[in-house]
């Protein structure tokens, strides 16, 4: 009998869990649909790239303008923090900004070269440029959201978490709520798993960056999200996120879309009247 390494999972079965690629019989066609529907944001909206929030070559934007004192939505991407880019990462570009809400689309150093704490300390960063240079933009820097899928989900998570904004000077209160969708809010299960072949996380990088040990404040609103047809710790990880969130005595709100899976979910923030869509909608807009 194999050895149980985490809740009732051996390592074959945690790498099963956590190996989002074979889920679906293809993967790459999620991918082709969130570039293809970057580049049509790109063409067709008014749209200020490879924005610079940050020393680092990797350490760009692309911004979706919505008009004037707009609230923003700030996109992380995915891709097991070491894959993909901003580049494909504004497919829900036009349906937000025809509602009024702008967009930033951030780009990121990924692994292995990058540690976490690193794409954390840039995504924060990231957060902090937006807010300082709301005027400029556009922006209403008292409504800044953040939201992303997988490793963007965790992301999320991070920057909704407590005390960085002060040290990085922008207001405790920047973030408003995140739209946390299929994400790793605990990490030791990476950890134990094949993720960590290409992020070499250790018991201590794992303790600073779960969300889980480092939850928001009160004033910021969650809505966690996961696809109906994704695996059982996928579900688990957001579930246990929403709950801890909630005994926190933050507003939290579930959406399970029936029929998604890892990769498609979070194409339901670009599909008008989906019910993901709309409980970011309300999140943001009220």
């Amino acid at each position: 009998m194999s050895e149980i390494i985490y809740r009732d999972f051996d390592r074959a079965g945690l790498d099963r869990e956590y190996n989002a690629r074979d889920s679906v019989p293809d993967f790459t066609i999620y991918l082709d649909q969130y570039a293809e529907l970057s580049r049509e944001a790109r063409r067709n909206l008014a749209c200020m790239c490879d924005l610079a929030y940050g020393d680092h070559p990797a350490m760009k934007l692309d911004y979706f303008p919505a008009g004037p004192q707009s609230p923003l939505f700030v996109y992380l991407h995915g891709g097991y923090w070491r894959a993909l880019s901003a580049k494909e990462s504004a497919f829900m570009a036009r349906n937000f900004v025809e509602n009024g809400i702008s967009v930033a689309a951030v780009n990121y150093a990924l692994a292995p070269e990058a540690g976490l704490d690193e794409i954390v300390r840039q995504c924060r960063a990231a957060i902090a440029y937006c807010a300082d240079l709301a005027p400029e933009l556009g922006l209403d820097a008292a409504r800044i959201f953040a939201g992303g899928s997988s490793a963007g989900g965790h992301l999320a998570g991070m920057i909704a978490a407590q005390g960085w904004p002060e040290e990085m000077g922008a207001p405790h209160d920047v973030i408003k709520g995140i739209a946390a969708i299929s994400g790793l809010y605990d990490l030791e299960p990476i950890r134990l798993s094949h993720v960590n072949e290409w992020m070499q996380l250790d018991a201590h990088s794992v303790r600073r960056n779960s969300p889980v040990n480092h939850l928001p404040a009160a004033h910021c609103k969650v809505v966690a999200g996961v696809g109906g047809d994704e695996s059982s710790e996928f579900k688990r990880q957001s579930a246990d996120y929403a709950a801890r969130c909630r005994q926190a005595g933050l507003e939290v709100r579930e959406v399970m879309p029936a029929g998604r899976n890892h990769f498609d979910v979070v194409m339901e923030l670009g599909r008008p009247g989906s019910a993901l869509e709309q409980a970011v909608f309300e999140m943001i807009l009220g």
